[in-house]
């Protein structure tokens, strides 16, 4: 049986502009297990990426409880948090956030220089990360000589370096054209499917979220299953 990776309840997060309270998401309830591959849907401004950052620790809620690896991460501090995502968290930003100065290898790298690991295990990690998003022969281009799609993988082997229990892609495929995107979901199917890693996608792409084992939809900050939404 598996366990659950993610547990949120009655989470609400609000933001103060001015003297206007603006409500992002409201009494959130999810549980995500081990696993799984979550499709996060939703228009634009629904709060899909402030839920992916909280979960991340990234950002915290207003109120509500949300305990990640049986891990109350709110309580934790700062430094705390930072530790802990490096360890436990894998990110894939929709704009890639490679560093152009360094090539896919040392993109990829730069998590294990947090490690205690020494250059020859990094280097193993590496190569195994690379490997398992089909770029060892791109191990040592510089982004500027990538591709979109090669960059989003490189940038996928970058969040897998660690082996992180959760995988959290913010509009992976979002600046991709549609065959360099199809790799990239493939990659993604296929670390959840033969990896068994657990998996929460942001998407405003139902192709994308095709991929994933299960959809929950944020609309004006509530959620909603994929069963409720065909029910409307």
């Amino acid at each position: 049986m598996s366990k659950m990776l993610v547990q949120i309840q009655n989470l609400s997060k609000a933001f103060q502009r001015d003297s206007i309270e603006i409500r992002v998401l409201e009494d959130i309830n999810l549980e995500i297990k081990e696993g799984e591959f979550l499709a996060l849907m939703g228009p634009s401004g629904s709060g899909k990426s402030t839920l992916l950052n909280i979960i991340a620790g990234i950002d915290r809620p207003t109120r509500g409880d949300i305990r990640v690896l049986d891990i109350p991460i709110i309580r934790l501090s700062e430094d705390e948090l930072a530790r802990w995502r490096n360890r436990h968290i894998g990110f894939v930003f929709q704009t890639f956030n490679l560093i152009p100065v360094l090539t896919a290898f040392e993109n990829v790298e730069m998590p294990l220089l947090l490690t205690r690991l020494s250059r020859k295990e990094r280097a193993r990690h590496v190569l195994t990360a690379l490997k398992l998003v089909g770029l060892t022969d791109r191990a040592f281009h510089y982004p500027r000589q990538l591709s979109g799609g090669q960059e989003q993988r490189v940038a996928i082997a970058r969040a897998i370096v660690t082996d992180p229990d959760l995988i959290l892609a913010d509009e992976p495929t979002g600046d991709l054209d549609a065959r360099s995107a199809d790799e990239v979901l493939t990659i993604l199917e296929k670390l959840n499917r033969n990896l068994k890693k657990t998996i929460v996608m942001v998407t405003h792409d139902p192709h994308a979220a095709e991929r994933a084992t299960r959809i929950q939809h944020l609309e004006k900050g509530s959620l909603w299953s994929d069963e409720e939404v065909k029910r409307l």
